[in-house]
């Protein structure tokens, strides 16, 4: 399959979709309120983590950027973990949120108001790896996120992405049962028609110079509130790759 590419350098808004601006928005007052709306994401990211310290190479030491970082959750463990931390989103409700949490939490993370594609035309080949977790599926397109990413990082190093499948299953757990069920997260969060399928996504990171190494799938289970890594990629999965 082929997906035009955008030039969103010029505007930063070209890349971005005004109703999902809208919706974190709305999400940002409680971003860190383990029992809020965000909360699956906290207990979510532990997984995450590993799984990018693992098959990046380690966190420690590395200079990181955290695309899509919204109120800060990875960008902050990552920077807890000894990365330099670029956060960058096109959120500003929610990065003020992320500024004043890594305030008072001591936490050192650079936050930028701007796009992937404005970040890689001002450091290009800047960053040891970076991540994407749960942002492909907000935007209106998605390969040019992973060409901008494929940009930013240096020759050698890693891009993790993490997004939800379009899978008959991932439209039974994530959006019916998390938003109209259980109310785990906000109804509306989620559009099905966004999500994206591994195939899809490597064939656009294959195309960004992008070579897959891993991936893994990543459940929530909503009765224990824990995330784990798993083998079933059909709802949310996460993908490693590294610049050829």
């Amino acid at each position: 399959m082929s997906v035009a590419v955008k030039n969103s350098n010029a505007d930063p808004q070209a890349n971005t979709d005004p109703q999902e601006i809208q919706k974190f928005t709305e999400l940002a007052a409680d971003w860190w309120d383990l029992n809020g709306n965000s909360g699956p994401l906290h207990r979510i990211n532990p997984p995450r983590l590993k799984f990018i310290d693992e098959h990046s190479g380690g966190i420690s030491g590395k200079k990181i950027a955290d695309i899509g970082c919204g109120g800060g959750i990875l960008s902050e463990a990552m920077a807890k973990a000894g990365a330099t931390v670029t956060g960058v989103d096109m959120t500003d409700a929610v990065l003020q949120v992320a500024r004043k949490h890594a305030n008072d939490e001591g936490v050192a993370v650079d936050y930028k108001l701007c796009s992937a594609e404005q970040l890689a035309a001002e450091q290009t080949a800047a960053f040891d790896t970076v991540t994407c977790l749960e942002m492909l599926e907000h935007v209106p397109d998605p390969a040019a996120v992973i060409a901008a990413c494929a940009q930013l990082v240096k020759t050698g190093g890693s891009v993790v992405f993490s997004t939800i499948n379009r899978h008959p299953k991932a439209y039974a757990t994530v959006v019916f049962g998390a938003e109209y069920v259980l109310g785990l997260i906000p109804k509306g969060t989620h559009d099905y028609a966004k999500f994206i399928k591994p195939a899809e996504l490597e064939h656009w990171a294959r195309h960004s110079g992008l070579a897959l190494k891993n991936m893994s799938g990543i459940n929530y289970n909503p009765l224990t509130k824990m995330g784990r890594l798993c083998r079933n990629t059909d709802a949310n999965y996460i993908m490693h790759f590294v610049k050829t």
